[in-house]
Formats: structure tokens, sequence, C-alpha cells
């Protein structure tokens, strides 16, 4: 097998073999803790700029097959895990991981030490690294030198990357309820199935949409997605938010749509050590102490001290309705004096757990209640 480096920002070296496509890849450096849903994973578009280390040992087994993509490509910028299977051993399995990853061009590396790897980026927070093979192996300092050129994810804005190219609609599924307006920062086509399935016309724009051309759609509600990116780095679309705010429509916002809403709301936003990344993370809501299992995938968050505050905004009060029962990060926003909410998580979850499926069903009823 022909040999490959992980090379990390504060010059820890992790030898192994080359495992996808050979070169060069340079990123982030996270772990994601599911112990399936790979491909789900790495057709997520939120993983963009990434360099994704799966703690799960043992990766590929049940292949690849297009019904699982969450998107149109990979879109992690490269791939680490302990040992690859050597064969797929599913009904469903239609391609090896490892041939999605050498027909689209991803680098990865395999048979490395991953739990040293995620200790270390837990130790140390989430770095720029790089993973090298074939003829961009060069000495490492060459290689360290080219890690530290790479730009840091804090400050990036990387919605226009993974965003639609132009608009375009789904048909509701059954008996229509209404329409929804989605600004697509990297959404996931399950999150498309969900709204569609409940009844929804769903009108998807690209991610540098103004309000007006969102509300000249006659939306009945807006959704912003889950994405990848800095939310500081996005002024322009927290400040058409809070024109779709003012303009009093509902609004429901996942992820990087949570973390928008809270900057629409006047919060800041601030980077996590790490993040949370994988499909087994606890959240509590902080009405019925209920904990969910979700799915993360998010390295920066909303800061709101305490259980409620006043928007600084002047869109009235915001209550925080779910927490992190790991760290106390905020999971949730829900604005009490305007039709809005978001969760930190994907309700969509795919692959897994189903526990917040609930949410999308309370945005259907803050649809029919708006009308």
């Amino acid at each position: 097998m022909d040999k490959a480096f992980l090379v990390l920002e504060n010059g820890m070296v992790f030898e192994g073999e080359a495992f996808g496509s050979r070169g060069q890849t340079l990123g982030e450096l996270v772990f994601a803790t599911g112990m399936t849903g790979y491909q789900e994973t790495i057709t997520d578009p939120s993983y963009a700029g990434q360099i994704v280390v799966q703690t799960a040992p043992h990766i590929g087994i049940v292949g690849t097959n297009s019904r699982d993509e969450e998107s149109s490509r990979i879109w992690v910028a490269g791939y680490v895990v302990r040992e690859p299977s050597r064969i797929s051993s599913n009904f469903r399995a239609e391609r090896t991981l490892v041939e999605d990853l050498v027909q689209q061009g991803v680098v990865g590396i395999s048979n490395v030490d991953t739990r040293a790897i995620t200790l270390a980026i837990r130790d140390a927070g989430a770095m720029r690294a790089g993973v090298f093979s074939g003829d961009a192996i060069a000495p490492l300092e060459v290689l360290l030198d080219r890690v530290k050129q790479a730009p840091e994810m804090k400050g990036q804005s990387l919605s226009s990357q993974v965003t639609a190219a132009s608009r375009y609609t789904i048909d509701a599924i059954g008996e229509q309820v209404g329409k929804v307006a989605i600004l697509d920062l990297g959404i996931k086509r399950s999150t498309l199935e969900h709204l569609s399935e409940r009844g929804l016309e769903v009108e998807v724009f690209p991610a540098d949409s103004s309000s007006s051309e969102i509300l000249a759609a006659k939306p009945d509600a807006v959704f912003f997605s889950n994405g990848p990116g800095d939310p500081q780095a996005s002024g322009a679309q927290v400040e058409m938010l809070r024109e779709v705010l003012r303009a009093g429509k509902p609004f429901f916002g996942i992820c990087f749509g949570n973390q928008l809403l809270g900057r629409a709301l006047g919060f800041d936003t601030y980077k996590l050590a790490f993040g949370h990344r994988g499909i087994n993370q606890p959240v509590r809501q902080s009405a019925t102490g209920r904990v969910e299992v979700t799915a993360h995938n998010h390295g920066f968050a909303v800061a709101i001290d305490g259980d409620e505050a006043d928007s600084p905004q002047g869109f009235g009060k915001v209550r925080v309705s779910h927490r992190g029962l790991n760290d106390g990060v905020v999971e949730g926003l829900e604005c009490l004096d305007i039709p809005a909410f978001s969760v930190q998580y994907h309700p969509e979850a795919a692959a897994g757990p189903h526990d917040s499926h609930y949410l999308f069903d309370k945005f259907i009823a803050l649809i029919k209640e708006s009308k």
C-alpha cells in the first residue's frame, strides 16, 4: 500500500496508508462520533472545508448507494479512518466507499490511530491539518508549512460554495398545507423530503438571495438550512433574516440557520473548541426536561447566558429551548413574541436517530396558526 501522512498544525504527524485518491488536501481537522452513517456524513455539505476523522474503527462495510447520498457529491475535504472494510456486504450497496472517494478525488488516510487523533483534537481543539500521499509527499517541515498556510475556519464564509446554483421547486406530497421558502446554506436531501412529505411546497433559494426575492415568492414560512462556515462572516444573510422576521413570516432554522437566527436577534456566536459531530449527542428540552439523542455537525454556537433574554435587536423575549447535556451549549432558540424558532442540531437526522422529527411537525403547526 502507498504511504500517507496526516500532519496537524501543532506539529503532530501520523503515518498511515493512502485511502481514496492520492495527492494533497488541507482543511480543518474534526472528528465525527457516529458508528454508522458514514455516507451521509461525507455527502453533508456542512463538512465542506473539513478533514473528518471517523472515531468508529471500522468504516465501509455496507458500501455506498445513491439513495443515501445527502447531496450530489462528497463534501469532506479529506477522510481519516482506522480500518477500511475490504469488502462491501449489503444488499443495498451499489459501490464501495473507496470507489466513491477515488472517483471524486477525495484524499484520505487509513490505518492510523484515530483514537489518538481524536484525543489530540479534544485536548488542543480543532485545527488545520493536511493529508499527503503519492507525489504530494515531501519533507515533513515542508508539509507542516503547507498546513500552516491554509486558511482557518474562523472567518470563512462557505455558503456560496455549497448552495444551489439557481432557484428550484419541489412539489408538496399529498394535501398541500402551505409553501416554504428555503435559504440553501448547504441543505441535505433528507430535510427537503421531511418538509415536502408534510404537505409543503418547497421553493429553494441560493444563499445570496435577498429578502425581497424571498418575500416576493409569497411563502407561508421561511426556513434556513444547515451549512458550513463562520456565522460571523455571514452579515448579509443575518440582515436579510432580520427583514424576514420583521415581515412576520414564521421561521425555522437548523444548525447554521440557528446561528444566523441568534445573530439576527442580536446575540453573539463563538467557535467551539472541537465542536459537536455525530449522531449520538444528548440534548435536553428546557420546557419538559425530555432528553433527545440528536445528530450534530457544528463548530460554532450561539452565546446566551441563562434561560431567557431580551433580543438586543428588538424582537422581544427569546428562550433557550434546548441545551447540550455534555457541555451546556445552546442547542435551540424559541422566540416568544414572534413566530420563530431554531435548533442547533439536525432534526432530519440521516442516518438516525429520529427523536427530533417532531420539530418538522411543530413547524407545520406554526404555519397553520399563522394563516
